[in-house]
């Protein structure tokens, strides 16, 4: 393909995660700042599970089968643009999660949407896809750092309304994509052929009945589960190991510097080892990374493996992207990815909350505090403990991986597929 449409497609990538990360790090700090409840605030949080689950039945499907890929993103990308502007002048609860979670509704289904597209227009998706996904890791940093150095020297009373301002600078951006989803390649719908075929979704879970799609399935919510667990745990994990606030941002983006690396060889990896070794290694990723946290005091150390997020998220989920454009169908991709994006942006969310905040607050003890330091009882986890739980997770994970998951020697939708 030309230099112009690969171009394109990663200028996509780097808005369309850019918008998700400028207001996802700072909102749980907004929200408290304004006001919101616990049970308020997990609301919000959780309408991109909400959202994930939603656009399985319905926004996948219209994608699939009504509209034009570039159009159904420069739709989506307006409303929900426009919605995260008005989450700027909102301060109260309802009006503000009915924002968030119309927001949610159109920006979740573009994830799947942003991948068909360029999967559909990459020559060799395989050695491909991971160049242009990396735009969206730029994106990310690019929208989440320079909130940390705008924040940490500003005064308490200000930092709210400069969080709040994320939600200008997401929507913007947002509204910048749609305009942008006009020039990129023409990708058009797939219309049913018969009256069976007119729902993509029940078409793409009919795949589940092979073997190969319901083990990897199951993995990815496994892992899915995983992945969101170290967001839900890794802030007070590294606060309790002694990191300063200020630090604990940039130690946990060494991860996303990290997948920029690893997406950039990925296409290489997968020719060399293959659709299961790869993925494998990536579910592995976690178990190391959970056991250096559980058993290791080092700084050194701790950072370190925070390398191993770029392994963990290119070499499982942006191979399970990659896999579902090999295999399924073409007519249903958009809803098979959104069949997996339920698992990870919506169940497995859900799933590591419900599991390992429960967990932690199991984990943890009053003990007596230092001679001389205020108050009598500090609160302390016992993480060796804890963290068994995802290492163990990811190992077993990885053994059913190893052992249960073999797709056909040739992939249904492209030639060239890995044969590993």
């Amino acid at each position: 393909m030309t230099r112009s449409p690969r171009t394109r497609l990663f200028v996509m990538m780097v808005l369309q995660f850019f918008v998700w990360g400028a207001w996802l790090p700072p909102v749980f700090d907004i929200m408290p700042g304004l006001g919101f409840s616990a049970n308020e605030q997990a609301l919000i949080g959780s309408c991109f599970a909400i959202a994930s689950i939603v656009g399985i039945f319905f926004s996948n499907q219209f994608a699939d089968r009504s509209f034009a890929a570039e159009r159904f993103l420069a739709g989506s990308h307006l409303i929900g643009g426009l919605a995260l502007v008005g989450l700027y002048f909102t301060t109260t609860f309802w009006p503000f999660f009915a924002l968030m979670l119309v927001h949610s509704l159109v920006y979740v289904p573009t994830i799947s949407v942003t991948n068909s597209l360029a999967f559909a227009h990459l020559r060799d998706p395989q050695k491909e896809f991971g160049l242009v996904r990396m735009g969206g890791t730029i994106g990310w940093i690019l929208a989440a750092w320079p909130l940390y150095f705008v924040l940490k020297d500003i005064a308490p009373a200000e930092a709210l309304a400069a969080k709040r301002t994320m939600f200008l600078i997401a929507g913007a951006a947002a509204l910048g994509l749609s305009a942008f989803s006009l020039f990129l390649p023409h990708t058009p719908p797939k219309p049913a052929v018969t009256a069976g075929d007119r729902l993509a979704f029940l078409k793409a879970a009919a795949l589940l009945k092979k073997p190969f799609v319901l083990v990897l399935f199951l993995v990815t919510f496994v892992d899915a589960t995983i992945h969101n667990g170290y967001f839900v745990m890794a802030f007070t994990y590294l606060a309790n190991r002694g990191f300063e606030p200020g630090q604990i941002m940039p130690v946990m983006s060494i991860g996303q510097v990290a997948e920029i690396l690893t997406m950039a060889v990925l296409g290489m990896v997968l020719k060399s080892l293959g659709w299961r070794v790869t993925m494998t290694l990536g579910v592995l990723g976690h178990a190391a990374r959970f056991l250096v946290f559980a058993f290791s005091l080092d700084h050194t150390a701790i950072m370190a493996v925070q390398v191993l997020h770029g392994v963990c998220y290119a070499f499982f989920f942006a191979t399970v992207y990659i896999f579902i454009d090999a295999y399924f169908p073409s007519d249903v991709r958009t809803s098979a990815q959104g069949l997996f994006n339920l698992l990870i942006l919506g169940l497995g969310d859900l799933a590591a909350k419900w599991l390992f905040l429960p967990l932690q607050e199991h984990y943890t003890s009053e003990v007596p505090k230092p001679l001389g330091a205020a108050g009598e009882l500090t609160k302390v986890v016992d993480y060796q403990s804890l963290f068994l739980w995802p290492s163990g997770m990811a190992l077993a994970a990885a053994v059913v991986l190893a052992l249960c998951f073999h797709p056909p020697q040739q992939a249904a939708g492209r030639v060239g597929a890995p044969q590993h």
